[in-house]
């Protein structure tokens, strides 16, 4: 299973959704321009899209971008409300809102079990 570690230093949250056709290229540009931030930094970059059902993390790995997406069947992603265009989260924020949580409320989406895909 692939999931962010809890001890990463920082995280950076994009308040506002984004255009989920946008891929490495224009999540970095966005990073750089629109957010003012170094998309080769150490750090992740986390996306939603305007129904807040699925989730893209972009971060720089050594020589390239890695690209990582998990889409909500039900429910929808507590996305945090601020000013500004970005919020900075930990490694176990981040964990929490994936898994469903509110962070503010700590509440966790239920768990979902399916036999099939079609």
């Amino acid at each position: 299973m692939m999931r962010p570690d809890d001890d990463l230093p920082e995280v950076f949250l994009c308040l506002q959704p984004v255009d989920f056709r946008k891929g490495i290229d224009g999540l970095s540009a966005m990073v750089a321009g629109e957010l003012a931030l170094d998309p080769f930094s150490r750090r992740l970059f986390v996306f939603s899209n305007r129904h807040r059902n699925k989730v893209k993390i972009l971060y720089w790995e050594r020589n390239g971008f890695c690209l990582w997406q998990k889409r909500l069947e039900k429910e929808r992603f507590h996305w945090l409300r601020s000013s500004g265009e970005v919020a900075s989260l930990t490694g176990r924020q981040l964990n929490w809102l994936l898994d469903g949580y509110n962070i503010n409320a700590m509440r966790p989406h239920r768990e979902l079990n399916y036999s099939s895909v079609i």
